[in-house]
């Protein structure tokens, strides 16, 4: 008699000796929902990631507003004296909330595209502990992937909001974006 582990069925690899990690049994395999993050810790995660670009934005918008410059015209005419006003943006505005604009751009693309795409955790998700990983691997889905969930969303949006909602009775609390690139949310 050895000691050699049973061969795999149906083409699957063999599982990996020591240590737990994610195995896929085949089609059908589906942790119980309890496993998989929780709605509620996700949408706390998201406005965690999204602090950082408020603040950026509010920075730009303040100045824009603060520094707006009003241009008025008197007319004089034989039966009427009118003055109309013109408020504008300066270009110290204009400048400012392009540059934070940018900022808040390459954040979003460091924070959705390399951290969570290398590590499975953007900075809420972190937080939060939890990580976006393939349903198929469990291992982090990469920087372009990453990125194609984050573009997924617009169709959970697009459908009035409902697809953010699926993870509420779904039984792996995926959302349309997480079914149609293949990832779950699960606790780190």
């Amino acid at each position: 008699m050895t000691d050699a582990p049973p061969p795999p069925r149906g083409g699957s690899a063999p599982p990996p000796e020591g240590g737990a990690s994610f195995v896929d049994d085949g089609p059908g395999t589906v942790l119980p929902t309890e496993a998989y993050t929780e709605w509620f810790t996700r949408v706390v995660a998201w406005l965690i990631d999204y602090i950082p670009i408020l603040c950026l934005l509010g920075i730009g918008w303040g100045v824009l507003v603060g520094t707006q410059e009003t241009d008025c015209l008197t007319e004089v005419s034989g039966y009427d004296l009118s003055e109309s006003c013109a408020t504008g943006a300066s270009t110290v505005g204009l400048l400012t909330i392009g540059i934070t604009s940018i900022f808040a751009l390459v954040y979003v693309i460091w924070n959705y595209g390399h951290r969570q795409g290398t590590t499975g955790s953007s900075i809420g998700k972190s937080i939060l502990k939890f990580k976006v990983v393939s349903e198929k691997t469990g291992e982090p889905i990469g920087f372009a992937m990453s990125i194609v969930r984050q573009l997924a969303h617009v169709i959970d949006a697009v459908i009035c909001y409902i697809g953010f909602l699926f993870p509420l009775w779904d039984a792996k609390r995926q959302t349309i974006a997480d079914k149609i690139i293949g990832t779950v949310c699960l606790p780190l």
